[in-house]
């Protein structure tokens, strides 16, 4: 991959006016003294020590207490391209969805389903029906759909008479869901004591059924499958174990910015093998035909490769590309980066920039892989699968792996047989979204917990010691009455928050 750039041998002055790819845009020399400044205004692109915050602690069905669950209207959102795909797609990730439904319906649990479904998540899938009795031999109970929703033909509780599961309309039938319609979401909660939520893939967006129903819902837990996705996305984007390279791949540099700006401060290598690689090597002031390089994201491209020239943070492009011709369409030949003809598109990298990845990466500790290695759809291209065989080796050699992204774990999938050796996050966009530094409308609606188990036995076991208060309700009924002495102890539970004071009356 040619160009390996040690940032830091770059002059500390960025211009490229001479350069022929930017000899018609006029840069402003950017001084030392200004990418200083420029690092500190852009904290707010990139995590500093309180990224966790917006990965709360929550509410699991796995501590919730299970006799609560007994005779309950239990509301699931589950995620249909995980249950609904064809047998095999999604083995990997299906055991913790199916048994989120399958715990709590052996608690006692009066479950009902509601996900969103389409052609494209299984040809055979389209009408409730079928999608019941698909669910039905998977989860070995009797899955039986209803209509709550549109016509309110029969309640939640009575629907329990003619099977063991509910399973509720199609939700892209509905405007209210991706409006997060609060009539919308108080129909889909009507009768329900308690929401599960395990549709991680979508967390980052504001739906009706992830977000809005939780107003509605005495309790607001995350299922198995939610739980483990939150712990795999808290593994990702830790940066304890060094050295940390992140591989990119894909495009659309202006939407990523900000999340590029968040791996830059925690990565100790960044290796752009998508569309994205030619920004950074325009930025860079090396030689780019016109019709690869976005419009407008110049500036973005430029901050970046300033952030890692003050943190040392290593850039590695493509050296070469396997390239295609519409007017030759069987045929595919390597270019230098710098070199590629008129009338020629890159599909993939090329050999020489898969060498020296590899050396770059035999030294790393943690690598994370995030977009696909193609630039173009091409079945002659093997970029994936390369980098699925690279990075299994080094998995063997105690490198923590990271992959996300669709295309990137079914490659990783087909050339490994030992696949739960890596953290493996699907849904690219709840982790660029992550990354850019925002929270998460799905993680956030759900309720919090306390950040560690509690022995409460041991805290009624002495009268003397305090008790623990409501503080929200002692402040409303009780206010200049009371002063309260903090022990920093403190629990959520039922949407309320409780702490564990002395109270002293004055």
């Amino acid at each position: 991959m040619g160009h390996l750039v040690n940032l830091l041998q770059l002059q500390t002055t960025l211009f490229f006016s001479n350069s022929p790819t930017c000899s018609s845009i006029a840069l402003k020399p950017h001084t030392f003294e200004y990418l200083k400044a420029n690092v500190l205004t852009s904290k707010c692109k990139a995590f500093g020590g309180g990224e966790m915050d917006a990965l709360p602690h929550l509410q699991t069905l796995r501590k919730f207490p299970r006799e609560e669950l007994v005779a309950k209207v239990v509301l699931v959102r589950f995620d249909s391209t995980l249950l609904l795909r064809e047998q095999g797609e999604e083995q990997r990730f299906q055991p913790n969805a199916l048994f989120t439904i399958k715990y709590l319906h052996q608690s006692g649990a009066k479950v009902v389903l509601v996900s969103d479904w389409s052609v494209k998540t299984n040809p055979r899938l389209f009408v409730a029906q079928s999608v019941a009795e698909f669910l039905s031999s998977l989860l070995e109970y009797k899955v039986v759909p209803v209509q709550c929703i549109s016509q309110n033909v029969v309640s939640k509780r009575e629907g329990f008479e003619k099977g063991d599961i509910l399973l509720l309309e199609n939700l892209s039938a509905f405007r209210g869901e991706v409006a997060n319609c609060s009539k919308f979401s108080q129909a889909l909660s009507s009768g329900v004591d308690i929401f599960v939520n395990d549709y991680f893939s979508r967390s980052h967006k504001i739906l009706a059924s992830t977000c809005g129903v939780t107003r509605f819902c005495y309790a607001n837990l995350a299922g198995f499958h939610f739980e483990e996705s939150l712990s795999q996305l808290r593994r990702a984007t830790e940066s304890n174990t060094k050295p940390h390279v992140a591989i990119i791949g894909g495009g659309n540099l202006f939407d990523k910015a900000a999340a590029l700006h968040s791996l830059t401060s925690r990565c100790d290598g960044l290796v752009f093998v998508g569309m994205m690689s030619f920004q950074i090597m325009h930025a860079l002031g090396l030689p780019v035909p016109l019709n690869l390089v976005e419009h407008g994201v110049l500036k973005e491209a430029l901050d970046i490769v300033q952030v890692a020239h003050i943190r040392n943070v290593q850039i590695l492009y493509p050296k070469d590309f396997w390239c295609k011709n519409d007017h030759l369409p069987k045929q595919l030949e390597i270019f230098r980066a710098h070199r590629i003809l008129d009338g020629w598109v890159p599909v993939d990298i090329g050999p020489a920039s898969f060498v020296e990845m590899k050396f770059m990466l035999s030294r790393c500790k943690k690598v994370t892989w995030i977009g696909p290695v193609k630039f173009r759809t091409s079945n002659c291209t093997k970029g994936d699968s390369e980098l699925a065989q690279m990075l299994n080796q080094l998995s063997q050699s105690n490198c923590n792996i990271t992959v996300v992204g669709n295309k990137a774990c079914e490659a990783m999938v087909k050339e490994s047989n030992f696949t739960f050796n890596f953290t493996m996050i699907k849904d690219a966009s709840v982790v660029w979204e992550f990354l850019k530094g925002r929270k998460l409308p799905g993680v956030m609606a759900l309720d919090r917990a306390y950040p560690f188990d509690i022995d409460w036995s041991d805290a009624y076991s002495d009268p003397a010691q305090p008790l623990v208060v409501d503080i929200g309700s002692a402040c409303k009924t009780l206010p200049g009455l009371c002063s309260l002495a903090w022990d920093k102890k403190w629990v959520l539970h039922r949407n309320k928050c409780y702490f564990n004071i002395p109270i002293h009356y004055f």
